[in-house]
């Protein structure tokens, strides 16, 4: 099974934030696949599927972000999956523009508390993930506050076809071919 991660604050007030764009395309995952992510269970919200032929569960912990790893570990452990091939975890990247994707097989946690807290737990930085561009934080803005914050109408619609791209990412994944996704979506997306 193929364990998937969207990582995201629980709670109304952070809906639609830039720190919670893991669990919008978890969220665009469920809608294409009919997959229902209700089960609450692992400190998540958890919901089994198939895609691309592969058998997966979509999770969105609640654990509030920077505890990401809690709820991924719980998941881990009871499943018993392989973290360096059946594990991929979504999730904003300030470094990247605004629908941009980049998918990587490993790396440092950039930053990231959640991924930072995702690496204490499962004891490996070595897991797939696809990052999804936010925008660049403005000068003179608290990083905090920023992620926080809700995109621009503009913007929001270049985060949808960001979303399409990181779901079509991840039917790539799941059927092993990380290589093929990351050369088909880390090109970067020239602005006219």
């Amino acid at each position: 099974m193929f364990v998937i991660v969207g990582l995201g604050n629980p709670t109304a007030e952070y809906a639609g934030t830039r720190h919670n764009v893991g669990f919008d395309v978890i969220d665009a995952i469920a809608e294409k696949y009919n997959i229902s992510v209700t089960e609450r269970k692992h400190r998540a919200f958890c919901g089994k599927g198939i895609i691309a032929g592969q058998k997966v569960l979509l999770v969105k912990p609640q654990t509030y972000m920077n505890l990401s790893g809690e709820s991924v570990r719980s998941v881990l452990d009871f499943y018993k999956v392989d973290v360096e091939t059946e594990l991929l975890v979504i999730f904003d990247d300030v470094s990247l523009d605004v629908g941009q994707l980049r998918i990587r097989k490993k790396g440092s946690a950039g930053g990231h508390n959640g991924i930072k807290n995702i690496i204490q737990h499962v004891g490996t930085n070595v897991f797939q993930r696809i990052k999804v561009g936010v925008g660049e934080k403005p000068k003179n803005y608290d990083l905090a506050d920023y992620v926080l914050g809700h995109f621009s109408k503009a913007e929001k619609e270049e985060m949808e076809e960001g979303y399409k791209k990181a779901v079509n990412a991840v039917e790539f994944i799941v059927q092993g071919e990380v290589d093929a996704a990351m050369n088909e979506f880390n090109k970067k997306i020239v602005k006219e």
